[in-house]
């Protein structure tokens, strides 16, 4: 069982492993490699829900966990972490209309949703790794 106190670790890693699922989903379509994007795609998927399970979960057990730093990194830190949550929500009904669109075979639908949520899901899943390393490594005093 992991301990609890590593779930932020696991979670940037999460993310991590998502956001190499979307480039490798990204660059499998236009290679017009149906079967590799979609099982890509799946797969950043799961390594997404999997991400917000433990998420919710360690937050529920262990609460906030509060910047350390008050100079010039924490703007920084806020402006990330606030795109990233913003777009984290926004992107969840995004995903699911995806994966229907593709499931009903509505493609061109899908496309077009994908356009835009692509790019805000990688960023996504890139500034969660991010802000883990801004927490918990880079600006701890």
């Amino acid at each position: 069982m992991i301990p609890v106190s590593d779930l932020p670790a696991v979670n940037a890693s999460l993310n991590a492993l998502t956001a190499c699922f979307l480039m490798a989903g990204f660059v499998a379509i236009k290679r017009r490699q149906i079967a590799y994007h979609r099982n890509y795609m799946v797969a950043a998927f799961a390594t997404s829900m999997v991400f917000l399970a433990c998420y919710l979960f360690y937050h529920a057990i262990h609460g906030a966990t509060a910047f350390p730093r008050h100079d010039w990194s924490r703007p920084l830190y806020f402006t990330i972490l606030s795109t990233h949550t913003v777009l984290a929500v926004v992107n969840l009904p995004a995903i699911l209309t995806a994966l229907y669109l593709a499931a009903k075979g509505r493609f061109a639908a899908h496309a077009r949703v994908t356009r835009l949520l692509w790019p805000s899901w990688m960023y996504v899943s890139v500034t969660g790794v991010l802000v883990y390393f801004m927490l918990y490594h880079w600006f701890r005093k």
